[in-house]
């Protein structure tokens, strides 16, 4: 067990709330992993005025020296990725293997956003007056308030970090409650990448300090990751001070199969989308739409494959399903459950906690299937964020767009089929940020946007060279240098002849 302070200008700093809160070990909730600051608005104020300070120098700084910072922050979790994987693994209960792959995440985005800072491109554009220029280029916003979730504790936040220091912002970051320590990690990495101090802080703490971050007037952009109702809020609250807000919320993620599929592969990708971190990713696939003719062989095979999963221990290397989050977490997933039984889908397979033997000490549930599932249904509707997959048969691939479009999410989305014009009219058709074509709904990748439409998000979208157009501004300037009044939309080119 280890005591944490806050993070802020370049220094590990108490709270000045007195309050704490802890970080336990889901697959064994004796295990404290860290204990932390529950922050107020004073440590927030503390912060801002730092970040104020070190964001009017970090700007000055050449974009590609930057970026060299960012280069040495990707080479230092390289270095340390098995020590992190691990740490998180023990934190958040996230397999070995999955966890490597989060860190592997944000090294991706560290050197991607490192080569970014010599393209932060502007636009040059022929003035309708002559002898002058006009031109447009990126500027930083200024302080940048990150708040993220607990389930990719290393990855999302370097999505929005590395991007937001790219560009010369300064960030102050509260990592989710049940990741703290692995958010932590971040501080000291950046810290031994050699960037100045101030220019990036962390207050750790349950809502008052996120909730003092959001209401801060001096912190520009709120860039937040997390449930659809508390990104509202968030939405709300920040629009009292025109903030930028960049929300990546829910999703209810649908994986298709028609009958031209390769069928095999489409069981591969549903195992994975849906168990995959116990279900608990914002693109973890949720909703399974299967084509009548392919139905009963799909789900042969599918229930044949479920021994497979192997659920335990995080750290061991054979685990491919670890523990819920935490018990509110493992409750929800259970109340669901419930409901739907009630509704009148039919359970499957699963439907249990886990609690005798080496289960006793954590907070497990198992794989979960629900067959005969209808639109209506919250299980249909609702993101549950647990290892609950519900299964719909339909009979067209019309069908298969209407149900899978029917949610009030759109963050991923996938088809399995090997009929290009189906393939083709799943891309333009499927409500979604994301579309895999013979791939499951998890797997992005940081050179490329990520975010949802309707109410996974607000249009902005993270990952590659979109992510700029959340931490910049655009500026227009025009250079006139013919040496007398000239009017724009008034003088004509008939006036200079």
């Amino acid at each position: 067990m280890k005591e944490y302070k806050n993070y802020i200008g370049g220094k590990w700093v108490d709270s000045r709330s007195n309050r704490t809160f802890e970080s336990r070990n889901p697959s064994n909730w004796d295990e404290v992993i860290g204990i932390f600051p529950d922050s107020n608005e004073e440590d927030v104020q503390h912060a801002v005025e730092v970040a104020k300070e070190a964001q009017r120098k970090w700007a000055k700084v050449p974009a590609p020296k930057r970026g060299e910072i960012l280069r040495r922050a990707g080479e230092i979790l390289l270095e340390r990725k098995e020590e992190i994987a691990r740490l998180m693994s023990r934190e958040i209960g996230k397999t070995l293997v999955e966890a490597r792959a989060d860190v592997q995440e944000a090294i991706d985005t560290a050197f991607y956003a490192a080569q970014e800072t010599r393209r932060l491109f502007s636009y040059v554009t022929p003035s309708e007056l002559p002898d002058k220029y006009a031109l447009s280029l990126r500027v930083p916003v200024g302080i940048a308030g990150v708040i993220t979730a607990w389930n990719f504790p290393i990855a999302v936040p370097s999505w929005k970090i590395f991007p937001a220091l790219a560009a010369g912002n300064a960030v102050i970051f509260k990592p989710a409650p049940d990741g703290s320590a692995t958010g932590a990690e971040l501080a000291r990495v950046l810290e031994d990448a050699g960037l100045p101090p101030g220019v990036f802080n962390i207050v750790f703490g349950l809502g008052i300090a996120g909730r003092a971050i959001v209401e801060h007037p001096d912190i520009k952009i709120i860039a937040f990751t997390g449930g659809t109702e508390t990104g509202k809020l968030i939405y709300q609250s920040a629009a009292k001070y025109v903030k930028k807000v960049s929300l990546e919320l829910g999703g209810k993620n649908p994986q298709i199969v028609m009958p031209s599929a390769n069928l095999d592969l489409a069981v591969d990708g549903a195992l994975w989308g849906a168990f995959g971190t116990s279900g608990q990713r914002c693109t973890s696939t949720s909703r399974l739409i299967l084509h009548e003719d392919i139905y009963d062989e799909f789900m042969e095979k599918f229930r044949a494959r479920l021994p497979e999963l192997i659920i335990g221990d995080p750290l061991d290397e054979k685990t491919t399903m670890g523990p819920i989050i935490n018990k509110p977490s493992l409750e929800k997933i259970e109340r669901y459950v419930k409901l739907g039984i009630e509704e009148g889908a039919r359970l499957t397979y699963g439907g249990k906690r886990l609690s005798e033997g080496k289960y006793a000490k954590g907070w497990w549930f198992e794989p979960t299937i629900f067959e005969d599932v209808k639109p209506h249904m919250k299980i249909f509707q609702d993101e549950i964020f647990g290892p609950v997959l519900s299964v719909i048969k339909v009979k067209s691939f019309d069908e298969a767009i209407e149900v899978a479009n029917a949610v009030r999410y759109g963050l991923s989305s996938s088809i399995y089929t090997n009929d290009v014009r189906e393939a083709s009219l799943a891309m333009q058709l499927l409500e979604a940020g994301i579309t895999y074509i013979n791939a499951p709904t998890i797997g992005a990748e940081s050179h490329l946007p990520f975010g949802g439409v309707k109410e996974t998000g607000n249009g902005w979208r993270e990952g590659g060279w979109t992510v700029f157009d959340i931490f910049t501004e655009w500026k227009t300037v025009y250079i006139d240098y013919s040496g007398k009044l000239q009017k724009a939309q008034i003088d004509t080119w008939k006036d200079f002849e």
